[in-house]
Parts: structure tokens; sequence; C-alpha cells
């Protein structure tokens, strides 16, 4: 006697992908959208992962448009709920300027005008990293864990 095969169903992590013009307004949509797509697929307003998620937003999409920005090209941000984490990707057009990786990242000193961004960015996300790809595009990935994961995907809709 042979068991039934369990049904088995195809996963696909939630996704949100937008481009934005790279200007503050647009930083500025792309900060609120995200918070509310978050809250969409419960990770509620003034949670710990949703207040770590608005910084690191908050930083990405402000450096693409301060110095990643290039005349009429926008910049993209995809949010997504790979297996256990909340993934945040802002790509924009300016690959030549070169970031610096994980553990690439030194202190500011007091009175830099710059430099405290990816700092921060390293403190609130459980890993990061900067790809390059061609076209020339430049792209920030980091990841915040979500110890509850599986039961937030499960109450979203497909």
């Amino acid at each position: 006697m042979t068991a039934p095969s369990a049904v088995q169903h195809a996963f696909t992590a939630p996704m949100f992908t937008q481009r934005f013009s790279s200007t503050p307004l647009g930083a500025r949509l792309a900060r609120h959208l995200a918070l509310n797509q978050l809250h969409t697929w419960g990770i509620r307003y003034g949670s710990e992962a949703s207040e770590r998620a608005e910084v690191v937003v908050a930083e990405l999409v402000a450096n693409a448009v301060t110095h990643g920005r290039v005349p009429g090209r926008d910049f993209e941000l995809r949010l997504s709920l790979p297996t256990g984490s909340l993934r945040i990707e802002v790509t924009d057009t300016r690959a030549e300027r070169l970031l610096p990786g994980p553990d690439e990242v030194g202190p500011a000193r007091p009175l830099d005008e710059y430099g405290r961004g990816l700092t921060l960015v390293e403190a609130m996300v459980d890993r990061w990293e900067v790809r390059h790809r061609n076209p020339p595009v430049k792209t920030v990935l980091a990841e915040i864990d979500l110890p509850r994961w599986l039961s937030m995907v499960k109450r979203i809709p497909r």
C-alpha cells in the first residue's frame, strides 16, 4: 500500500517593485509606499521590523537620490519576503560611484558632512551587500531577519 502523495504548492515570495524619480519627492514617496506595503504584509507600523526597515529604506533612497542620481533616470525600490527575512533593494544607474561593501564601512569623523548612512544601514540590518551589474547600475541589497516570517506570510492573500 502506498501513501497518497502530498499536494505541494509553489510559493512565490511576496514582492513590491516600483520606480521613482531621482528627486527628494521621489525618495519621500518611496519611503511612504514602502511602509504602507510592509503594513499590508503584516509588518505593522511601529514594530521593530517596520522601524528598522523605515530607517534602511530612507537611507538607501536618499543615497540613490543624492549620490546615485543621473538626470532623467529613475531609481528602483524592491521589497520582498524571501524565506525568513525582509529584503530591501534600491537600484540606481550611477554605477561608476563605487560604494564600500560590508566590513569596509569606516566610522565617519565628527565633522564630516557625509559618511554615516551606510554605517546606519549596517547597524539596522542582519546582512547587506552591493551588486554592480550591466548596463551600469548598482543595487544595494539589505535583509532584516523576521523571526515570525512563516506566520506572517500565511496571512498574505494570494
